[in-house]
């Protein structure tokens, strides 16, 4: 078993991209976003061309990254799946740098996370932010930066937690699939098995009860159960 979970609104209480652009980005990143939105662009695209108007020294965006919080009940969830033996990989669509200082504030920073990478660079003066994605694929449905069913695919029995819009083409993938918010809608409409939640506590629950047979659990796990 390996897990696999999104991070923004998942394990964060909001997500951390909109949140440093709203505070530090020129306005314009909200134009780029309701294309992303209408489907003119992908996600990658839309990242990389979002984080390039951040205004701000390096300092600043620590700073603003410290007032992201996390889900409280996250650390004992990886603290029972430590204990279990079971692996936990982070996986993103947002931005590496920002993940690992939230995590690094809770001491989870050794946590792995695939997620798009952030360059900063400084010239005459001003800070210079560049986003990259190595984990993308060409033949990616929804162009994304991390594409994160090329990431799941290697692993034999896989877990996946999600809440939104960059998990959807993940979703019909993992063997167990914990959604809730814009994942749970959507895998209600498409008939997509998965068991609802609301935070890192019913899940270390759900885990708990998966684990003394957990092909017995996913053939009696609801099909759109809530948590």
């Amino acid at each position: 078993m390996h897990v696999f979970c999104d991070f923004d609104g998942t394990i964060s209480l909001e997500d951390a991209t909109d949140f440093i652009l709203d505070r530090l980005a020129s306005p314009k990143w909200e134009d780029i976003e309701q294309e992303w939105k209408q489907g003119l662009i992908g996600s990658a695209e839309c990242m990389a061309r979002q984080i390039a108007l951040i205004q701000a020294t390096n300092q600043e965006l620590d700073s603003a990254l410290d007032d992201i919080a996390i889900d409280p009940t996250f650390p004992a969830f990886i603290d029972f799946c430590w204990a279990q033996g079971i692996p936990v990989t982070i996986i993103s669509d947002g931005v590496d740098y920002f993940i690992k200082r939230i995590l690094a504030r809770y001491n989870l920073d050794y946590l792995p996370v695939i997620a798009n990478k952030l360059t900063i660079s400084g010239m005459n003066g001003h800070t210079r932010y560049q986003l990259s994605s190595p984990y993308s694929d060409a033949d990616c449905s929804s162009a994304a930066g991390v594409c994160k069913c090329r990431s799941v695919e290697a692993f034999d029995t896989r877990v996946y937690i999600g809440d939104g819009r960059s998990d959807f083409c993940v979703s019909d993938k993992p063997e167990l699939v914990f959604a809730k918010d814009k994942l749970a809608d959507f895998c209600t409409e498409r008939a997509i098995p998965f068991v609802g939640y609301q935070n890192f506590s019913d899940l270390t629950q759900s885990l708990k009860n998966a684990l003394p047979g957990f092909n017995r659990h996913l053939q009696s796990a609801p099909r759109y159960a809530t948590a």
